[in-house]
């Protein structure tokens, strides 16, 4: 064989095997890489808008599940409390502990544990999508989100740190890998 024809072998080789490990072929590594890049900035939060300090509760339509809130967040060290008895308003500003998490109280990132499944690949709006399912695991998660009080006051957080917590996603490939739409 000719130097000529072994760097041409060689060459398709290389292309046959770039070609099977491709960030773009819809397998379980490369959606748990994709998830797993996109969760690790992506702190999960308590009020992912935010919540203006300080903060009152008054009585009314909705104020026993907002009360539930802030008082989880009391018994957990991160807000005070003052009392308006005159106007039956409860206020709350967050005190030394509460100013480092507030006013989002983020509590760790999703993990990847494991693919469940996801649907055949097809196209829409231009991209190739697919539904994702996967088992997960919050990392850097404080001590106070996980208090049966925060727990029972917010059930996003309940699940979040729950036994083998599932969720789905959708992740799209314009060819080249798989990325979370925006």
């Amino acid at each position: 064989m000719n130097l000529k024809a072994a760097i041409c072998c060689a060459a398709c080789t290389l292309v046959l095997l770039g070609g099977c490990n491709s960030a773009s072929k819809p397998t379980p590594q490369n959606f748990m890489k994709t998830l797993n890049d996109y969760y690790q900035d992506r702190n999960a939060c308590l009020f992912p808008q935010g919540r203006q300090f300080p903060y009152e509760v008054a009585p009314g339509t909705g104020a026993k599940q907002d009360k539930q809130k802030m008082d989880a967040l009391l018994h957990s060290n991160l807000v005070k409390r003052l009392e308006d008895l005159d106007l039956h308003v409860d206020s709350y500003s967050l005190n030394a502990a509460g100013e480092r998490y507030g006013p989002r109280f983020c509590y760790g990132h999703r993990t990847i544990a494991s693919i469940e499944s996801f649907t055949p690949p097809a196209p829409h709006n231009g991209f190739t999508e697919t539904t994702v399912t996967y088992h997960y695991t919050m990392e850097d998660v404080p001590v106070w989100a996980k208090t049966d009080e925060m727990k029972a006051a917010f059930p996003q957080l309940a699940k979040d740190l729950g036994d083998d917590p599932i969720d789905q996603q959708i992740l799209a490939t314009a060819g080249t890998d798989w990325q979370v739409p925006q």
